[in-house]
């Protein structure tokens, strides 16, 4: 159909033999790989901003758990002298910041929903579909976030473990 199309417009537009086509002909083939290519170019442009963000984010627990082992050096000592292993200090700081990262992941996950919800009509009539909330989705980004507070808690739940009793309660 498409070569009938191109002699038909080619014969209409006088267009000799060995000359280029002054039009061209597209096909849904052709929107749909373009498409796709713009899709799967966003896809991985949110996939970099989420990496970033997530790394960004790992870096503050990690700080805020260093303060942390930093201003509680005398409870960590206290701690140790009345028995506390360094598996014991190691395992509160982890989850310390893995409640700090999960907390953080839930309300970005809440900010997230309220968003969709708000601008379901804008984005419907913007893209011809509303967007819906997949527990799926949610369920990895919880996933995630533990991961992110595991990773970024592990040296400061390191350093307090390796705290000596002795100097912490001497500082």
């Amino acid at each position: 159909t498409m070569t009938e199309i191109q002699h038909i417009l080619r014969r209409q537009h006088r267009i000799p033999q060995g000359r280029p086509d002054d039009f061209e002909i597209n096909n849904q083939a052709d929107f749909l790989s373009a498409f796709q290519e713009t899709t799967q170019v966003f896809g991985l442009l949110l996939a970099g901003i989420a990496t970033v963000s997530l790394l960004v984010g790992g870096i503050g627990i990690m700080n805020i758990m260093l303060v942390s082992v930093t201003e509680r050096t005398r409870e960590i000592g206290i701690r140790k002298s009345i028995g506390a292993s360094p598996g014991d200090i190691s395992l509160q700081f982890l989850i310390e910041a893995v409640l700090l990262s999960v907390f953080g992941g839930l309300l970005g996950t809440i900010l997230g929903v309220v968003i969709v919800n708000f601008g379901k009509g804008i984005i419907a009539q913007s893209v011809g579909a509303a967007p819906v909330p997949w527990v799926l989705v949610i369920s990895v980004a919880a996933g995630f976030s533990m991961l992110v507070g595991i990773v970024f808690g592990s040296l400061p739940a390191a350093r307090a473990a390796a705290l000596d009793p002795v100097e912490a309660l001497r500082s």
